[in-house]
């Protein structure tokens, strides 16, 4: 165990989990690298991807597990059950994988609805159908009155690697490009509004969606010039590149004027004090492109119905320092830090 991990696992000892820990960020990473790793160390978990490449028997196949708690179940562009079956797609296809089927485990709540629960199972089934991946199994339980939020899904999916495909952060080179397939922040600020605690009205759906036909589309027209790819859930545009700086050693370097974002969206950022780089996505998908390679990239996307607002957002910069930047609209640079926690707890 490196000296950074035996230090976070010290860090551990006799303390309390917090919702900081859930949040996807700083706190996320500690809790992972400080409690998790330490027990669970392997050559596969250790690399912390979106989904763990397994060989079984000469076949490469994606795996990828993940969590929903959303608060409320339902909210304008999506439910649950819709985001638990979309997510979990996104995992997979940024990893490289065409998904091919999933699990599903239901916690409920007693007390709820039996027409909660089928709304939530008709949005699974909904979201099933468009992408094609359908849910072949799970599990079922129940907990006690007050023990739960009404529903919690869990979901893992298995998938099958594009071949030619190497997506990684040491792959990265001075350069390259970063494309992101459309505006960022409805999901996030969708979500806080339908809650129904702030006195903010506007006209915003989730973004929620499979971001599986923009990678298909990618991969099959610039196949291994594609670097690295990530869906921005938790923690938002910031923190995934974030990690990407980190995990590769180099500055990101982003335009805050390229950054796609709805007047809507960017109104309520202003009003409730968040930096829109930080607020959950969950239909988007960041990828790092090779410079010759990134117009192509773009108008495969752009060819997709729901990808015509991908842009280029910024660069990978020679200079070895792990860090995010984004240049200004006056010209002058900020340094973008990950969050400890989460400006919008339960998002996803």
């Amino acid at each position: 165990m490196s000296e950074k991990r035996t230090r976070l696992a010290e860090e551990f000892r006799e303390r309390q989990i917090e919702l900081a820990h859930g949040a996807g960020g700083k706190a996320s990473r500690r809790l992972i690298e400080g409690l998790i790793l330490p027990k669970l160390s392997n050559p596969v978990l250790n690399k912390l991807s979106d989904a763990a490449m397994i060989d079984v028997g000469g076949r490469p196949l994606a795996f990828t597990t993940d969590s929903f708690v959303v608060k409320p179940l339902t909210y304008p562009g999506g439910n649950i059950g819709s985001l638990a079956v979309n997510g979990t797609i996104n995992d997979l296809a940024v990893s490289g994988a065409r998904p091919l089927a999933i699990l599903a485990t239901l916690i409920l709540e007693a007390g709820t609805a039996t027409t909660v629960v089928e709304e939530a199972l008709d949005a699974m089934a909904g979201a099933s159908s468009r992408s094609g991946v359908p849910v072949v199994g799970g599990d079922t339980k129940v907990v006690e009155h007050g023990k739960a939020d009404g529903i919690y899904i869990t979901t893992s999916g298995i998938g099958e690697p594009v071949a030619g495909v190497n997506l990684a952060p040491e792959t990265v080179e001075p350069g390259d490009k970063i494309i992101l397939t459309g505006p960022i922040g409805d999901h996030g600020i969708t979500v806080l509004l339908a809650r129904g605690e702030l006195d903010i009205e506007a006209d915003l759906r989730s973004d929620s969606r499979s971001v599986w036909p923009f990678v298909e589309a990618l991969l099959q027209s610039c196949g291994q010039s594609v670097r690295w790819m990530r869906d921005p859930t938790r923690g938002g545009v910031a923190t995934s590149l974030n990690e990407l700086a980190g995990d590769s050693g180099r500055t990101i370097v982003i335009e805050d004027t390229k950054v796609p974002v709805r007047d809507t969206v960017r109104g309520a950022c202003e009003v409730l004090g968040l930096d829109v780089l930080h607020v959950a996505n969950e239909g988007q998908c960041l990828a790092i492109v090779a410079a010759d390679a990134a117009d192509r990239a773009l108008a495969a996307i752009r060819s997709v119905p729901g990808g015509e607002e991908a842009v280029i957002i910024g660069t990978v910069s020679a200079e070895r320092k792990p860090r995010l930047t984004a240049i200004t609209p006056y010209g002058s640079s900020r340094i973008v830090d990950m969050l400890v926690g989460d400006q919008l707890p339960r998002i996803c």
